[in-house]
């Protein structure tokens, strides 16, 4: 059975939504927003919640609970990640959706924003059961993802596999002369599926991206400078192994299970290898000690990456942040009032919807390969990826610069009035 809900007046604002709220406001009312085009971009255009039945593997039936949000599809078809998490609920999935609009406008590319995921911890599922489950959430959503409708991709706790169960799934749906017109209803798929190089690591890699263009940008060596990161996942590992490639030292990681940290350096390939063996978890690596969670993110280090989930850096811990720089891995892992006190301590930060945006555009590059039927080769894709997230850094620094405001309040003004013009353009229906 499949809900759609309209909203018809605001919603309760808290947690990631009320951040994602805050941000729009301020940068909406920095430039002025026409008051109408606030309007609808301060809504979402449409949101599913589906609810279906999938057998467990002792026979079981249980029921589950899938959201799908299309914040704004101005620029073009809906796209973001559907995650796999106990915190998935509707305000998340709004929230996580406004900020995919913002990214993608920033960076842009022809789409506009969408999140979803279901309610669980895939943790307790075996892999037959999260296949089964995955492919009743597809055949759930039906028509309202597409190719050219809304294109979905991994997050948390999804991941290639996860992908193409979901384009077997929707391609199975159609008759067969219509079946490879649709490779690139999901993107961050295996390469045999039809993915692209490049894409596992293409947000990791835009994290890595943007620190060294800061860098660059403050005439600062990332040689043997140290730094820390929260969520050793695809992104974290990533852009931990692009940084030690460039000279600098991971001295602690911090998962869902616990905290690790070692001064004089710790090997992300060794760690990784380490949490593969060890279901997932980083804990009792040999290569750091462990540390309380609570400790983290008060460590001596120069640059901090969250890179997990969102809400991690509040009022409770922004004043013992030592780092000089935070990047945003993750979507909404700073809270608004703490980075206020981090703005006034001279810390900066690197806003998600430039820092990760390395996913999102990887994804483009995999939709169109298969629109076109090409294959890319890794390093033209890395090339193409570099390329394009140096423009959008560089506009960011110039809009901080010319306009006298944080990074983060730049990249929402650049993503907002991309969208004002497409609407002031092309007008309001009818």
């Amino acid at each position: 059975m499949t809900t759609t809900l309209t909203s018809k007046k605001k919603q309760k604002k808290q947690g990631m939504l009320g951040n994602v709220m805050r941000q729009f406001n301020n940068a909406a009312d920095i430039i002025d927003l026409n008051k109408n085009i606030r309007k609808i971009l301060e809504v979402t255009n449409n949101e599913f919640i589906v609810h279906f039945p999938v057998r467990m593997d002792d026979g079981e039936v249980k029921i589950f609970t899938g959201y799908r949000v299309q914040h704004n599809n101005s620029l073009g078809p809906y796209k973001g990640g559907l995650r796999y998490h106990p915190t998935v609920d509707i305000d998340a999935a709004r929230a996580l959706a406004m900020w995919m609009t913002w990214k993608t406008s920033l960076a842009g590319l022809p789409y506009g924003g969408a999140k979803g995921g279901i309610q669980l911890d895939p943790t307790k599922y075996s892999q037959d059961e999260l296949q089964r489950i995955t492919r009743r959430f597809t055949y759930a959503l039906g028509d309202n993802i597409g190719p050219e409708l809304d294109i979905p991709a991994p997050d948390v706790n999804t991941n290639p596999q996860t992908m193409a169960w979901i384009l077997d799934t929707y391609m199975s749906t159609k008759s067969p002369n219509e079946r490879s017109k649709n490779l690139h209803v999901v993107t961050g798929k295996p390469i045999g599926a039809g993915g692209s190089a490049g894409r596992d690591r293409a947000t990791g890699y835009g994290v890595f991206l943007t620190i060294k263009f800061w860098a660059e940008h403050n005439d600062i060596a990332l040689r043997h400078k140290k730094f820390i990161v929260q969520g050793f996942g695809n992104v974290g590992y990533w852009a931990a192994h692009f940084l030690k490639n460039e000279g600098a030292i991971l001295t602690a990681v911090q998962d869902a299970y616990g905290s690790i940290y070692n001064d004089g350096g710790i090997s992300p390939e060794d760690l990784l290898d380490y949490a593969k063996a060890n279901n997932g978890s980083i804990s009792g690596f040999a290569g750091a000690s462990p540390i309380e969670n609570t400790e983290f993110f008060g460590l001596d280090c120069d640059i901090c990456i969250p890179a997990a989930l969102g809400n991690q850096i509040t009022v409770d811990n922004a004043h013992h942040i030592k780092a000089s720089l935070i990047a945003e891995g993750a979507n909404g892992p700073t809270d608004v009032k703490a980075e206020e006190i981090l703005l006034q301590r001279g810390i900066d930060i690197i806003p998600d919807i430039l820092c990760n945006s390395g996913g999102v555009i990887g994804s483009y590059f995999e939709w169109l390969q298969n629109r076109n039927g090409e294959i890319w080769q890794l390093e033209e894709v890395l090339d193409k990826l570099e390329r394009k997230m140096r423009e959008s850094f560089n506009k960011v620094m110039h809009k901080t610069r010319t306009q006298q405001m944080d990074m983060r309040t730049a990249a929402f003004v650049i993503a907002i009035e991309r969208l004002e013009e497409t609407y002031v353009q092309r007008g309001i229906f009818p």
